[in-house]
């Protein structure tokens, strides 16, 4: 099987790569909204806008617009492409209606041409990268690619550029893992509770900043909007944002391997975080209830990042030769994991469950886990695949491109 996986990089640009990395995602940003219009508002029956009618009117627009012409031509057509599946995406049920690209969001622009590109060592601790036009760019945090290196995304995140190395390597099937199943029940106060007994408590990378980041925040609308010191103070808020996030993404990591490495196959719920986290606001007419606390309630769902821990437990189990099921979520904290009777009131509070039919007492979060670990898998419906048109050909020979 092919592994594609991806490395990322914090780069050290010199003044001048940076200035150009900005050109550059400003020209992808361009020729991104500009694509975008073209289909909302050019269309008509009978007329045909996609990613191939719109790729060749690239060089005609690099023609007429002199500054388009310092970015590779392969980061233009990737904006293109990046319309293209954002449609798709719409259309199959994935996402909602595109939008244009704001600045200083969504700052990236891809490199799909390997040969274009480089990638090699300058010392025990640095690196660097090749890019077209601009040659060799250092990069911080050296560690080796584990395959052919396939392309490069560039994207700034609070004030720093950062490249994402793909790769891919042909590896024979992993063989089926023979190590022991666990449920795992997810929850706020106790993060991941196994079925085993062990209890992961939850990091709470943003409710660590939420003090500081109010703060911030009141300082920011103090200030005079896009001042230099407004700047500054939205960097320092951008900051906050990026190390909250990475320490998520760091404890998520961690966890998911060690127990992708000790587990064969793992059971976990079925959650619809988004259904969990909406708001409850309501509308003039009929307002919500208790909308103060379902929106802490929220924050601290969003917080724990299950649905990164149950995509990182699946590739990881994958690669180990284990396996991810899903249960269905109902009942699992009120039914007894002994008698199997389902008793609401047998879970006496946030930490307690005593069955009032044969006296099991445990920790409700355990009892659930191993209420999880004995239950039927559900069947998941895979997202569904978008079809694209590779070259000049229709979709054949079951060539298929995942969203």
């Amino acid at each position: 099987m092919d592994l594609c996986r991806a490395n990322i990089y914090r780069l050290e640009p010199t003044p001048e790569q940076a200035d150009a990395f900005s050109q550059w995602v400003g020209a992808c940003r361009y020729v991104y909204n500009l694509a975008l219009e073209q289909r909302r508002d050019f269309w008509r029956p009978g007329r045909r806008i996609n990613y191939l009618s719109q790729q060749s009117e690239i060089t005609t627009l690099r023609a007429e617009v002199d500054w388009l012409r310092a970015v590779p031509v392969h980061a233009l057509q990737m904006a293109v492409r990046a319309v293209d599946t954002a449609y798709q995406r719409f259309f199959a049920g994935l996402g909602e209606y595109p939008k244009p690209h704001r600045k200083f969001r969504r700052d990236s622009f891809t490199l799909p041409d390997p040969s274009y590109l480089g990638f090699r060592r300058y010392n025990k601790h640095h690196g660097a990268i090749r890019v077209p036009k601009l040659g060799w760019i250092r990069l911080r945090g050296w560690r080796p690619l584990g395959g052919e290196l396939r392309s490069v995304t560039i994207s700034r995140k609070a004030g720093h550029w950062y490249a994402s190395v793909s790769w891919r390597k042909e590896v024979a099937d992993s063989a089926k893992s023979i190590l022991p199943a666990v449920g795992i029940d997810r929850g706020i106060k106790v993060f991941a509770a196994l079925s085993n007994g062990r209890m992961v408590v939850p990091l709470n990378a943003f409710k660590r900043i939420e003090g500081r980041l109010a703060k911030a925040q009141r300082q920011l609308a103090r200030k005079t909007k896009f001042s230099a010191n407004w700047i500054k103070q939205k960097a320092r808020i951008s900051r906050m944002y990026t190390h909250a996030a990475n320490a998520r993404k760091d404890f998520l990591h961690k966890l998911s391997i060690n127990i992708a490495k000790s587990h064969g196959v793992v059971k976990i719920e079925d959650l619809r975080v988004r259904n969990m986290s909406a708001s409850a606001k309501g509308t003039v007419e009929n307002p919500g209830r208790n909308v103060k606390a379902k929106s802490g309630l929220n924050r601290s769902i969003l917080d724990q990042g299950w649905g990164m821990f149950a995509t990182m437990l699946s590739y990881k189990l994958a690669a180990c030769g284990g396996e991810l099921l899903k249960v269905e979520a109902a009942y699992t904290s009120q039914t007894c994991a002994e008698c199997g009777v389902i008793d609401r009131e047998s879970r006496i509070d946030q930490a307690t469950f005593k069955c009032r039919h044969c006296g099991h007492a445990n920790n409700a979060d355990i009892n659930a886990a191993r209420n999880i670990l004995q239950a039927r898998a559900i069947a998941v419906e895979p997202p569904k695949r978008i079809l694209r048109r590779v070259g000049k050909r229709k979709h054949r020979e079951g060539v298929v491109h995942a969203a």
